[in-house]
Parts: C-alpha cells; structure tokens; sequence
C-alpha cells in the first residue's frame, strides 16, 4: 500500500500501526492475494479477530449489565453479526481499500470479515485496550438502550429466508385499569409466549424466549 493510502486508513479507524505491513495484510483479501502475490492473506486475522471481537463485545454487555445471560447471548450474537459488521465498515469508508482482484464484486462476507480483521491487527499491533477502543468507538456505540427482541428475531428469521414472525394475543385477564395479556409469537415452524401488562410487552416477551429456543437448538 501506498504511505497515502495507509494514513487514509489509519484516520479512519483511529489507530496509527507500527507495522505497516499487518495493515495491509488487514486489508488483503484471500482471492487477491493468491491471485496477484501469493503470501499471506487476512484469513488468519479473521479468525483471531472473530475470538477477540467475541470477548471484546461480552466483556462490554457484562460490565454494562445488559441483562442476564440469556439477553446478554442474544445482543453479542446481534453485534457480532454479519451486518452490523459490513454497516461499521463501510461508515467508515473502509471497503474502498480492500485488496481484491480487478472486476471482482465486494460482497457482505468479505467486507465484515475486514472488520474482524482489523481488530486483530490492532490486538496484535497494539494489544487488548488499543482494540477495545476500536470496538467501542465504531461498533458498540450504536448498542440500543433497550434490546428491540422483535427486531432481532425479525434480523433472524429474514436471515434464514423465513417468513416474518406472527403474533397474536391468546389471553387477557386482568381489570381494565390494569389488564395482563399473554401472546404467542410463531416463526420458522416454532412458537412460544410472553406475558405482560400490554400487548407490546407481551410481544417483546415472546419474541424474547422463541429466541432463545432458537439459540438454544443452535447450542448457543
């Protein structure tokens, strides 16, 4: 990479490396480099990235509090996604650099598995804490005050080309100044209910453990 280019990316993602040349390995996608100079490409990064991304993300829902386990599995699942990925990477304008063959199209994997790439490279450039700020700054400022569990099974199912999720309420009980509802929520072939003193915190409710059914049968 040209020294232009490597000071473009490094404003971008506020972090200057010391090696120069894990930057760019960074940014060197498997076709380009088998294609082009054979070596290393930022597959290896990638996967040590995914590690300390994972920890990174948890560590954070942990000390924030967010919930108990069951909702801290399902927002790192969320954050750690595909999209949530490519999204960060390309506010940053960081896809325009990736080292790709001429003519090639650049598509969702390959540009989220940049950004686990790159916070290996700073992990491994610059340690734990110099990646954390990374995290923090271009991935977890986004995190919602509160978890949206209906929009998160809806990024699921969609995910998995399923139709979008039903709900409908089953029961209410409850005076009229303070009724109490149960709905049942249906996606994928599966169903579950949630209680709660409004439709919508019923919904949220069920949208909640049929996502956790589906982790669960995911071993998540």
């Amino acid at each position: 990479m040209k020294p232009e280019i490597v000071l473009q990316i490094e404003r971008k993602i506020g972090y200057t490396f010391r090696d120069k040349a894990l930057l760019q390995t960074c940014f060197t996608h498997a076709s380009y480099n088998t294609e082009r100079y054979g070596g290393e490409n930022n597959e290896r990064l990638e996967f040590l990235g995914d590690a300390v991304l994972g920890f990174l993300v948890a560590d954070e829902l942990y000390r924030k509090g967010r919930g108990d386990e069951g909702d801290m599995t399902a927002l790192r699942i969320r954050l750690v996604s595909a999209k949530p990925l490519e999204r960060a990477v390309r506010s940053m304008g960081l896809q325009q650099y990736l080292l790709y063959p001429p003519g090639a199209s650049v598509g969702e994997k390959a540009v989220s598995s940049l950004f686990e790439a790159i916070v290996a490279g700073i992990y491994l450039d610059g340690g734990l804490d110099s990646a954390r700020t990374f995290v923090r700054t271009h991935l977890l400022r986004s995190v919602p005050s509160e978890q949206n569990y209906k929009g998160e099974l809806q990024e699921f199912l969609q995910a998995r080309k399923f139709e979008k999720a039903t709900y409908r309420v089953i029961e209410r009980t409850g005076a009229a100044h303070a009724p109490h509802f149960k709905v049942e929520v249906l996606g994928a072939g599966e169903r579950a209910q949630g209680e709660g003193s409004s439709v919508r915190e019923a919904e949220k409710a069920a949208a909640k453990r049929l996502l956790a059914l589906f982790n669960q049968e995911r071993g998540e």
